[in-house]
């Protein structure tokens, strides 16, 4: 049995909650917003067929959630990682495992959400002693608040760490897989969400499978591209984290990255789109980051681009896909 702090109550953060609640661990849950409202219901309103278990313990309080647990697991969305942080460091102790399960990169630093909590802890002066790990892979709250069969990656430079928490999050229904390439891990959670919304633009305009295969497969080539530019490992990116992540959040009903590009697809502007989904959408905060990244590299990221061209100077999306169609001739092989 482990003792767990969860910092944020959303529907990734609830949902691991009770499943790790649900195996035996000793799980509390932190968020300065809707915490009243879960402990009246025992209920996530985007979860609505799943029940919050007794023994899950919600507060408000910082020094609770995070006092004298092995583990401090941060759900909050990406933006809110730095902030959320900020707040833990003062709490945080030597031994504890800091566990990221956020998918994005920093706009401006450009950090991924590891190094965002290392920053934070180091200007405490917390850093010594607490190893970090990342969480992320082809896992949608919704089935994971289900016991649908899912898997994750467990990626830490610190391989006691990464199999500690392999450990603790491992059950029948979560099965979990170690990795050293943090960097890689990270990059395929947070660039995967912009190929899912150019996957949900595609399907929104009427395009079919036909479409969303060839953005899935040349997406992840992108991906790729910018990965091993930065050094990480090939490997990674035919992983779960990479093409694995990639295939679910591109295709499901539940990604809300999808979703958002649908209604945009269909012609909403990418305000009422966001409105509509009613959550954060990861892809959106990513496309800054992701693009300046590529030109710090010189790699080349054509969907992405026409990405950012759609979401942030109002580009029409058909024109786009006219754009992509008619580039230069070139071989598949080609990195």
């Amino acid at each position: 049995m482990a003792k767990i702090g969860v910092l944020g109550a959303g529907t990734w953060g609830i949902a691991l909650a009770r499943m790790l609640t649900v195996s035996g661990h000793d799980v509390t849950v932190w968020s300065p917003h809707g915490i009243d409202a879960l402990l009246e219901t025992r209920r996530h309103k985007n979860l609505p067929d799943m029940v919050i278990p007794e023994e899950t313990v919600l507060t408000k309080s910082m020094a609770e959630v995070c006092g004298g647990q092995e583990v401090l697991l941060f759900t909050v969305p990406s933006i809110y990682i730095r902030s959320t942080a900020a707040l833990a460091a003062p709490w945080v102790q030597p031994g504890q495992i800091a566990v990221d399960a956020a998918k994005g990169i920093e706009e401006g630093t450009l950090l991924t959400m590891t190094r965002v909590i290392s920053d934070e802890l180091g200007k405490a002066g917390k850093a010594e002693g607490v190893p970090l790990v990342v969480l992320s892979g082809p896992t949608h709250a919704e089935e994971v608040a289900r016991d649908l069969p899912s898997t994750i990656v467990s990626a830490s430079t610190d391989p006691a760490a990464a199999r500690r928490v392999q450990e603790i999050f491992m059950n029948t229904c979560m099965r979990v897989y170690t990795n050293d390439d943090v960097y890689g891990v990270e990059l395929c959670g947070a660039v995967k969400n912009i190929v899912a919304l150019a996957a949900g633009i595609s399907t929104g305009m009427g395009y079919g499978d036909n479409a969303k295969a060839a953005l899935i497969t040349r997406g992840m080539a992108e991906i790729k591209r910018l990965g091993t530019a930065l050094g990480c490992r090939e490997q990674t990116f035919s992983g779960l984290a990479g093409i694995g992540d990639l295939v679910v959040t591109a295709t499901s009903q539940h990604s809300r990255n999808n979703r958002c590009g649908y209604y945009i697809g269909q012609g909403l502007s990418v305000e009422e789109a966001v409105r509509k989904v009613g959550m954060v959408v990861e892809g959106i905060n990513a496309l800054s980051a992701a693009k300046e990244l590529a030109g710090r590299c010189g790699v080349e990221m054509p969907i992405t681009n026409a990405v950012y061209d759609i979401v942030f100077h109002g580009a029409d999306p058909r024109q786009a896909v006219i754009d992509l169609m008619s580039r230069d001739k070139r071989a598949e092989t080609d990195l």
